[in-house]
């Protein structure tokens, strides 16, 4: 028991130092951002036109993406099946026009990609992987969702990549730079969401189409937000296991202190945020993923998404959550985790008993 707190407290330090590197933003930072410069009278204002906007084109948030032309290059895995790299145009269509040059119209973003790992003989059940912020390398999430595990135990695997980020992402003279999804703007962000369950329904789609014989989804922390509002637009969706999920991002910005002002106009700026990210709130709508296919798995350790987005999530959801001893980023007791899933899908009929 000693040694597991002292592990954990280990792998919270980590967490800790990541966050402060690459999440946080600074005052210079946020200085230069259009809306984290404005004070907490201007912001609260601003949230409310974006809630206000957004409400008001509620019933085109997420239309079904019509059918998309496909490329799809395959190759023939040494061990047995294929991989086949998808590429198409997003069907996405911003809502807000001030959004569209920024993602509609950016070549990289537009043009979004898959990465299928299928069994090449009789049609199996999919699961479709999706990553974190800063995530969406194939040979990353390869190892981090431990795909050869899954394809051994009967899954079909795609690894989906989020708007904005790895090859969608825009390219500095240094390499890919910081996603600009999700963004401090919420209009952007919205539209971010609103694009990533497009995509992520082509590739239901495309599954389908191939023959799955069921489709679920599993994510981490961004990932894990992204594939349980899934969960709660596609309808063909067999199950759902969020990882380390974020599940607020009014909250994270509270852990991050990015509210402005007194106590009071804090919370305000808190509630405002939430209102205007309830439109893509996986918290805000009912899962359409049979109630049998869901579970949270959390880490007890974690400083990025703590354990309260976790535990909001599956309260939400009405499922348990399989807690990680380690971190966010040091998921210690991931084997443990990953036997549930696996007994979860054993339980559905949806892979073998081993």
């Amino acid at each position: 028991m000693v040694f597991r707190r002292a592990q954990s407290l280990a792998a919270s330090s980590v967490d800790l130092l990541v966050h402060r590197l690459a999440l946080s933003r600074g005052a210079r930072s946020r200085a230069r951002s259009t809306t984290e410069s404005l004070g907490p009278e201007a912001r609260r204002r601003g949230l409310e036109e974006v809630a206000a906007f957004y409400e008001r084109h509620e019933p085109e948030l997420f239309p079904a993406p019509p059918p998309s032309p496909i490329e799809a290059s395959e190759t023939q895995l040494p061990e047995g099946g294929v991989r086949v790299e998808l590429s198409w145009t997003s069907a996405h269509r911003s809502l807000d026009p001030a959004q569209r040059p920024r993602l509609d119209d950016d070549e990289r973003n537009r043009r979004a990609v898959a990465r299928l790992y299928l069994g090449g003989g009789r049609p199996r059940p999919a699961v479709i992987l999706v990553h974190g912020y800063l995530g969406g390398q194939p040979a990353f999430e390869e190892r981090a969702f431990s795909v050869p595990f899954l394809r051994a135990r009967g899954l079909d695997v795609a690894l989906a990549v989020l708007p904005m980020h790895a090859a969608r992402g825009t390219v500095s003279r240094f390499g890919l730079t910081r996603p600009r999804f999700p963004s401090s703007d919420p209009r952007l962000t919205i539209e971010g969401f609103r694009q990533a369950m497009t995509d992520l329904r082509t590739v239901v789609a495309h599954l389908h189409e191939r023959g799955a014989t069921a489709v679920g989804a599993m994510g981490t922390s961004l990932g894990g937000y992204s594939a349980a509002l899934l969960g709660a637009v596609e309808p063909r969706l067999a199950f759902v296991v969020p990882m380390i999920p974020l599940a607020s991002i009014a909250d994270f910005a509270r852990a991050d202190g990015r509210y402005v002002g007194t106590a009071t106009q804090q919370h305000e700026q808190h509630e405002a945020l939430e209102a205007a990210y309830r439109v893509v709130s996986p918290l805000a709508r009912p899962s359409l993923v049979p109630s049998p296919g869901r579970l949270v798995i959390g880490a007890r350790a974690d400083r990025i998404t703590p354990p309260e987005h976790a535990e909001k999530l599956a309260a939400h959801l009405g499922c348990e959550i399989e807690w990680l001893h380690g971190s966010h980023l040091v998921q210690l007791g991931r084997r443990r985790a990953f036997a549930k899933v696996m007994r979860m899908l054993e339980g559905l009929d949806l892979v073998p008993r081993p």
